[in-house]
């Protein structure tokens, strides 16, 4: 009878292990590492009054490991090569995308699940021709060559396309090109300006989902969406993109989605704590819209959710043995919100600009001075900002923005007090996190490099 029950659960297992994924969701948190996801987690638990943990929906998920993320020519990798890697399976070099080093092109598991007959969804929180997105239709020997990636969108037939729009919608090169939303509106997309737009317009044979301003003027360079933290009412989100996604592709029998937290990374680069782990909640949001997907098809589902690489070495813990992360509820805007709110507050004041006017705009998104005490040195140090800042000297490059000096000095020190530590401003070899439910997801457990993650997505879709 014993060995019956051990037949009995190891013809079970190899059941499961041969069914089939018919819905896929790629969730990829860009510069989401271990640190991003754990600081989360302990801030939300202190917001509660725990030391601990208060689980994301993605690291209840049953199956977990770790993912290696060097590309061909760097142990750090940047965007495209990883994007790439994790679309394809294939190593590239920094900068490349769709195409391994001598220039072959990598397809992605999109592109080949597209020619099964499969329903695919590319999805962003930032332009929908960033490295991450673009890595799952084009192939360029760079990523920035953003028209060129963007027809390349417009001629993969993939049946939806959601984000922020395009950085260039027309060609630089020649202004007699087609500007790119009027391209892919040639090759069959419906355009739809935000979320409720979008949901008039569900059905359509294919769709290109973007915020509205960017079809009422086509030819404007689109930005990233804006932060969760900064988010007013009607504002495009990354949850909403794929809710509007889940309802176009459930016409097919099977479909295949990925989407991109992106502005982890961006906020990482930054090194804006309060910001991260907003965006951090926000792209778990996006994965609980799978996730009830899931429970109505769970045995036909697969989500997997990694990241392309870490962003800004975090670190918890930078003095005492101590973490004190619910300050970072005090933060009220980015860095991005806040060094544009002073700025302007400069602009209108001119050289009548006093320390208290600042002093009180960053009370209100800091809550320093106020709920977070500050030392009379720290004082100084944000008045010496505030004169470099008078005198039109303080500014602090970031990746994707130039920050006022002062704002960034502001954020630093909350960052400081709530026990966050940084060590780059740029991408770091950290290995990131893999969690999986579903159908095929005990593939993903262990240690893997980040080749071996596309594979394993397609295998989980063949039938065997």
């Amino acid at each position: 009878m014993k060995r019956l029950s051990f037949v009995l659960l190891f013809s079970c297992i190899a059941l499961l292990s041969m069914a089939q994924a018919k819905y896929v969701f790629f969730f990829i948190g860009d510069g989401m590492g271990p640190h991003q996801v754990l600081s989360t987690e302990m801030y939300l638990a202190e917001l509660e009054g725990k030391i601990g943990r208060k689980s994301l929906l993605m690291t209840t998920f049953p199956y977990s490991g770790q993912v290696a993320t060097f590309s061909a020519n760097s142990g750090i990798t940047d965007s495209a090569a990883s994007g790439t890697c994790l679309a394809s399976g294939k190593k590239t070099n920094n900068g490349m995308i769709g195409q391994t080093p001598d220039g072959t092109p990598a397809i992605s598991v999109a592109a080949r699940l597209k020619e099964q007959g499969w329903g695919v969804g590319i999805m962003t929180s930032v332009t929908i021709d960033h490295a991450t997105p673009s890595s799952h239709y084009a192939h360029t020997p760079s990523r920035n060559n953003y028209y060129i990636i963007g027809t390349q969108l417009a001629e993969s037939g993939f049946d939806f396309f959601g984000g922020s729009g395009f950085d260039q919608p027309q060609d630089k090169n020649n202004p007699a090109a087609p500007n790119l939303y009027d391209l892919c509106e040639q090759k069959g997309y419906v355009l739809a300006g935000g979320y409720a737009d979008a949901k008039s317009k569900i059905g359509a044979q294919k769709m290109l989902l973007v915020p509205a301003e960017y079809l009422t003027d086509r030819s404007r360079h689109a930005g990233a969406l804006p932060y969760a933290i900064d988010r007013k009412e009607g504002d495009l989100s990354l949850p909403e993109i794929v809710k509007v996604a889940i309802a176009q592709l459930s016409t097919h029998d099977q479909f295949f989605m990925m989407a991109e937290g992106g502005k982890i990374d961006y906020a990482s680069h930054a090194n804006d704590g309060g910001t991260v782990l907003r965006e951090v909640l926000d792209f778990d949001n996006a994965i609980r819209v799978a996730y009830d997907f899931y429970m109505q098809h769970p045995d036909e589902t697969l989500i997997v959710v990694t990241a392309d690489h870490e962003t800004g070495g975090m670190a918890l813990g930078n003095s005492d043995y101590t973490l004190n992360l619910k300050v970072l509820a005090e933060q009220k805007c980015s860095s991005d919100l806040l060094s544009d709110q002073l700025s302007a507050l400069q602009k209108e004041a001119g050289k009548h600009l006093t320390w208290e006017q600042v002093k009180e705009v960053i009370s209100k998104n800091t809550g320093l001075y106020t709920v977070v005490e500050i030392s009379k040195e720290e004082d100084q140090l944000l008045q010496a900002a505030f004169e470099q800042m008078m005198q039109h000297q303080g500014v602090e490059k970031s990746l994707y923005k130039d920050i006022n000096a002062l704002a960034s000095k502001a954020l630093a020190l909350l960052n400081q007090k709530s026990r966050l530590g940084w060590t780059s401003k740029g991408h770091t070899a950290s290995a990131v996190p893999v969690f999986a439910i579903g159908v095929g997801a005990e593939r993903f457990t262990g240690w893997h490099d980040n080749s071996e993650i596309a594979p394993l997505i397609y295998e989980a879709t063949q039938s065997h």
